[in-house]
């Protein structure tokens, strides 16, 4: 009996620690991920030593909505501007972090959102990327 409350209790808290985005090696591989997953994709333009780019690392990418939400619901990709990841031509890169949500193809569907954003925006601005999305694919059937 106590080897199964033992085995319990560290099944929950390695659940509970190793909740992290499942971020594609690279862009390319995410791209594939997304056509046969039929996903839209969340690219991510960071830099390790952005200050803002840290803060959303260790603050929104930490919350585990935010965690679920991407998880389930896109094909997540983050690319560093400064250890030479590839970036397509046709993503521009002004600023870090920049985040961007691409159709399964790559292609852009909106303009980037610049900046570090708090967990309560970021979700925000998933559920509207994931709603249209969703309509999207509804319509086109």
């Amino acid at each position: 009996m106590f080897n199964k409350i033992i085995l319990a209790l560290l099944l929950i808290a390695s659940s509970l620690f190793s909740a992290e985005i499942h971020w594609e090696k690279d862009y390319d591989s995410g791209i594939k991920r997304a056509t046969n997953e039929n996903k839209p994709v969340y690219l991510i333009i960071s830099k390790t030593t952005c200050p803002p780019c840290i803060r959303l690392k260790k603050t929104t990418f930490k919350d585990k909505a935010v965690i679920d939400m991407l998880n389930e619901n896109f094909v997540s990709i983050i690319v560093y501007t400064d250890k030479n990841d590839y970036i397509p031509r046709h993503i521009p890169v002004q600023y870090t972090p920049s985040s961007w949500f691409l159709k399964p193809d790559g292609e852009p569907r909106y303009e980037p959102l610049v900046g570090g954003l708090d967990a309560i925006s970021f979700l925000k601005a998933l559920n509207i990327v994931k709603d249209d999305f969703e309509k999207e694919v509804k319509n086109s059937k």
